[in-house]
């Protein structure tokens, strides 16, 4: 068949990011779907342009944004266009979205590197939105009650895992909290190198967060030998900071792979039952 390149057949033809139709493609079907799929994409539009308006409560609480990625030239005041005013407009935009939590440390590390991603703020929101709302409950609530027990949950599997090192935490009273807390918080951002912080977040979104703890536990299995060589609590602490550099983790691709076999099996169910357990612990402490 005769392609018409230069006539409205053609380019009716063409999809919106270049590919060409086939010659069977169903346009009544897709048409339809896309007037359905248009309201939902006008109402996040809406509900993105009111979100940037509203009170100044939370722009009062962005006082630590300016020290986001120092390191990146794109977050300077000098470049053009600054980072930093979208990175503003997202986290105004989730506090106002997101009252309970507002905003709290680590998401804009979180939201800079969306950003850096996405190139667009209202994607870079949405995305946002669907860690702290369904991924990763309760981390940046104001008691971050979420966070602590997925740190205590950490410490149990680790007990099931690696028990060596285990028991070398507790010998020498070193609290999970001390050694993994930015981990957690800001999603290996600025532990890890960034190829690998990405693949990890590709993950992160599809598996949700079991991912996290796939990880750490990775790092903690291949580097066991290492840390068990520390005899004190500073010591523990550095070894911990160090696992974090090298080839193993820059080499992502085989990272990856790594952290689907190191820990070995780990269910949903597990994690919840730990969760469960150690939330009732946190609570009972005050």
């Amino acid at each position: 068949m005769a392609r018409r390149e230069d006539g409205r057949d053609w380019a009716y033809r063409v999809d919106p990011y270049g590919f060409e139709r086939p010659e069977d493609f169903d346009y009544a079907s897709y048409e339809a779907f896309f007037s359905r799929y248009l309201v939902v994409l006008t109402r996040r539009a809406i509900k993105w342009s009111k979100l940037l308006k509203g009170n100044n409560s939370i722009q009062k609480s962005l006082k630590d944004m300016n020290r986001t990625f120092p390191d990146n030239v794109k977050f300077r005041k000098t470049a053009d266009p600054c980072l930093q005013h979208t990175l503003y407009n997202v986290l105004v935009a989730y506090g106002h979205h997101n009252k309970a939590v507002g905003y709290c440390q680590g998401m804009n590390f979180i939201a800079g590197y969306l950003i850096l991603i996405t190139k667009n703020e209202e994607e870079s929101f949405w995305l946002l939105d669907a860690l702290i709302g369904r991924i990763l409950p309760d981390y940046y609530s104001p008691a971050m009650l979420g966070l602590k027990t997925d740190q205590e949950v950490l410490g149990e599997l680790v007990k099931m895992k690696v028990p060596a090192v285990a028991e070398l935490m507790e010998r020498h009273g070193v609290m999970w909290t001390l050694v993994v807390s930015r981990w957690f918080i800001c999603l290996f951002i600025d532990i890890l190198p960034v190829e690998t912080v990405l693949r990890i977040w590709d993950c992160l979104f599809y598996e949700g967060s079991k991912i996290i703890f796939r990880v750490a536990l990775t790092l903690i299995k291949q580097n066991q030998a290492f840390i068990l060589e520390a005899t004190n609590f500073p010591d523990i602490c550095d070894k911990f900071k160090q696992i974090t550099k090298g080839t193993f983790v820059t080499e992502c691709h085989s990272f990856m792979q790594k952290i689907f076999t190191d820990p070995g099996t780990l269910s949903m169910a597990t994690i919840n039952k730990l969760r469960e357990t150690c939330r009732e612990k946190l609570l009972s402490q005050g």
